[in-house]
């Protein structure tokens, strides 16, 4: 007979099904990603600013006490060759390795390493005890510096103290403290889960889909074992290249960033697999966030277990040298197995001084390993080149490492304005996207005067400014209207842009430019403006859109095309248009780009109530415009969404005739992006909000201050100043 107490709340401690409407209406839209970050989670409140934290950090006494802590071996977790240097490196390395290029999700620069599903990832393994040696320098900094910098500084600081002089460093990452659940980390249902599975991330021959990066769920990369855990070298190198160039490395980089990272440190996989327990998130409470403990055997040092693989690819594991290609290429290689069972290679023949000594007992000396991918490295032609190359030229090797080291670490950061530190380089590098700085020597009164004589519609001004802003992410704070990047290839080829309109209201602004010496970039923005403000005084509100001059124009030079490719939208729910049908809903989209953009559910509903009446739709279609007055700034998309005196009829996938119900005739015609705002219980709440007769004003007001916003995203300097930073 048990003595156990019912739980005394009704509900039960979990609340996942009750609280999470999804899990009993699946086909609901989800909002959950547009409400993430809410200032509630946030301890540090509102008024904190990290920049301004920043200012107090003493740099020099923090590398002092990092290269102190790296070889200062602990007991619970001693150091493989009493250097933690190796641990550091992969954390960091796991922290920004997270990065994809196609929607700039991942990277390092929340800190969410600290959060699940991350912290608990099968390649994450025992990473736990790396940000745990780092709590007494996180405790003795305070504000000072954030979880996200610290790891990534850590790494930095454990190549510089094995002989590495890296490239650089800059501080600014800001922490979060709920985990990102935007991310899209992939469908399978279990961890490891084979390409060839239900559920797969891959489809036709190996063809990986987007965004997605990592081969599997719950690895950064690819399978250290091989494909799928099957060896095949030259296999591995088609996932590696694939892999490494969506998260924005070249075939040198990637060969350098895979010497660099395995020429310090080791593997372990001495011991049993099954001996570990579970991982952080699911471990029992006595183990106090820290996940993979070994209560069956040693579990620690030489007898780690944590990818399975076992040992060292060099000599010397905690010195910054060419060991790895004289190991790798100086050697054939053969089959074997580690002693927890996982695929990799020993050497055929070497002597016994080549061989790296125990990282506990250096009178026992073990043999050297690779991975499948290491010999990818030697396998591949173009790899084999260029791993030659740098086996020949250690000065190369090194600073190509280092380099490629800083954009691994910083690729998330956005644009260099937002770095900060003395570690800073002065080279401005193409991935930074550079814009040089604007002229704010001009009138306005002038600009405004030579718009109105343009010929150019109030539509065209919106539409500019809009399509020129929202290639903005914040993601890795890539794109927006700074830089005037519209104007520049790819983008002013894109469909979603109109070439032909935005080639014609392009020349009207070069010609504005030249003539009163203000950029390009501000006079698409002035112009959206002054639109928008015209709108509203149309609306019978009298409201000024705020403009702080300053952009400036990206060259050509500056501007990476390529790397560019990936901000092309495919879908803009805000001008009613998709480049195509897709399997994901039209509403599905319009949530990713909102996210992306860094607005709230409730910022994007009046948008998308604004750009409808202002008449904004691609290729001026009538979809979702529910105003007889197009062209004026007011609330007419949410009363008539609202007004019961209509029914929708579904006519299409995505068209829906709305109809009069006394008359029997269709008043207007819409998408599935606009009647979700009626359909979804949330997004009504908003549209009823903007309904109401006394909420004309505030749904301009509202309009106005969400149009800025989206507008200044990437003006970083003007986002902190209003913060109060210099």
């Amino acid at each position: 007979m048990t003595t156990q107490k019912m739980c005394p709340i009704a509900h039960g401690a979990n609340t996942e099904i009750s609280e999470n409407p999804i899990a009993w209406w699946p086909k609901s839209l989800n909002l959950d990603i547009l409400h993430q970050h809410d200032q509630k989670t946030n301890p540090m409140g509102a008024s904190f600013n990290y920049r301004n934290e920043l200012k107090k950090l003493d740099v020099q006494a923090l590398k002092d006490d990092m290269l102190a802590l790296f070889t200062t071996s602990q007991d619970w977790w001693p150091a493989d060759w009493g250097h933690y240097g190796g641990l550091m490196i992969r954390m960091a390395w796991h922290s920004a390795g997270t990065y994809r290029i196609a929607d700039g999700r991942g990277g390092a620069g929340t800190g969410n390493q600290r959060f699940a599903p991350l912290n608990s990832w099968p390649d994450n393994t025992n990473l736990d005890k790396a940000r745990r040696f780092l709590w007494p320098i996180k405790k003795k900094y305070g504000n000072s510096i954030s979880w996200a910098d610290l790891m990534v500084f850590a790494g930095t600081m454990a190549y510089e103290s094995m002989g590495l002089k890296t490239y650089g460093f800059s501080f600014g990452r800001e922490d979060i403290w709920h985990p990102e659940k935007d991310i899209y980390w992939g469908s399978e249902k279990e961890w490891l889960q084979k390409s060839n599975g239900k559920g797969s991330r891959y489809s036709g021959e190996r063809d990986l889909v987007n965004p997605l990066a990592a081969v599997m769920m719950g690895l950064i990369y690819v399978n250290p074992e091989g494909v799928d855990g099957n060896p095949d070298p030259l296999k591995t190198a088609q996932d590696i290249r694939v892999t490494f160039a969506r998260m924005a490395m070249n075939d040198e980089e990637t060969v350098a960033l895979t010497a660099g990272g395995h020429t310090v440190g080791k593997a372990h996989g001495n011991g049993h697999v099954t001996h570990l327990g579970p991982p952080p998130e699911g471990a029992t409470l006595d183990e106090q966030g820290l996940g993979w403990m070994n209560h069956q055997e040693r579990g620690i040092g030489n007898n780690t277990v944590t990818s399975g693989l076992e040992g060292a690819w060099t000599t010397e594991p905690t010195k910054w040298d060419n060991g790895y290609f004289r190991m790798l290429l100086n050697h054939e290689w053969r089959l074997t197995k580690s002693p927890a069972g996982a695929w990799q290679y020993e050497p055929i023949h070497i002597k016994e001084e080549d061989k790296p000594v125990d990282s506990e007992d250096s009178s026992i000396r073990h043999m050297p390993m690779m991975t499948d991918a290491d010999i990818a490295m030697k396998m591949d032609p173009e790899y084999r080149k260029i791993a030659e190359r740098f086996s020949k030229d250690q000065a190369y090797f090194s600073e190509t490492f280092g380099r490629a080291w800083y954009k691994l670490t910083h690729r998330d950061m956005g644009p260099k304005a937002r770095y900060f530190g003395p570690d800073v380089p002065k080279e401005n590098l193409i991935w930074q996207d550079p814009i040089p700085t604007g002229s704010t020597n001009f009138k306005i009164d002038q600009i405004i005067t030579a718009l109105k004589e343009s010929g150019l519609s109030m539509s065209d001004l919106v539409t500019t400014a809009w399509d020129s802003a929202r290639t903005y992410r914040g993601s890795d704070k890539r794109g927006g209207a700074n830089g005037a990047r519209i104007c520049l290839a790819p983008q002013l080829n894109w469909l979603g842009n109109e070439p032909p309109r935005l080639a014609r209201v392009l020349q009207v602004y070069k010609k504005i430019s030249a003539e009163y010496g203000i950029s390009i970039a501000d006079t698409i923005v002035l112009a959206g403006n002054y639109a928008i403000e015209q709108a509203a005084k149309a609306g019978g509100v009298d409201i000024k859109v705020p403009f702080t001059a300053g952009r400036g124009d990206a060259t050509v030079d500056m501007t990476d095309i390529e790397s560019f490719a990936v901000l092309e939208p495919v879908a803009d729910g805000f001008r009613n248009w998709l480049k195509e049908d897709y399997a994901v809903t039209p509403e599905e989209l319009l949530l990713d780009r909102a996210q992306l953009m860094g607005l709230t559910a409730q910022e994007m509903t009046v948008l998308i109530g604004g750009m409808r009446v202002l008449g904004t739709n691609y290729d001026n279609t009538k979809h979702g415009v529910f105003t007889d007055k197009i062209g004026v700034l007011c609330n007419d998309f949410f009363v008539n969404l609202t007004d019961m005196n209509y029914s929708w009829q579904a006519t299409g996938r995505n068209s829906y005739s709305i109809v009069d119900r006394h008359s029997g005739n269709t008043k207007w015609i819409a998408t599935r992006v606009d009647l979700v705002f009626g359909s979804n219980s949330i997004l009504r709440s908003y549209a009823e909000v903007y309904a109401q007769d006394d909420h004309q004003v505030k749904f301009i007001e509202d309009f106005v201050a969400t149009w800025a916003k989206v507008m200044n995203a990437d003006r970083f300097d003007v986002i902190d100043s209003l913060k109060g930073s210099t």
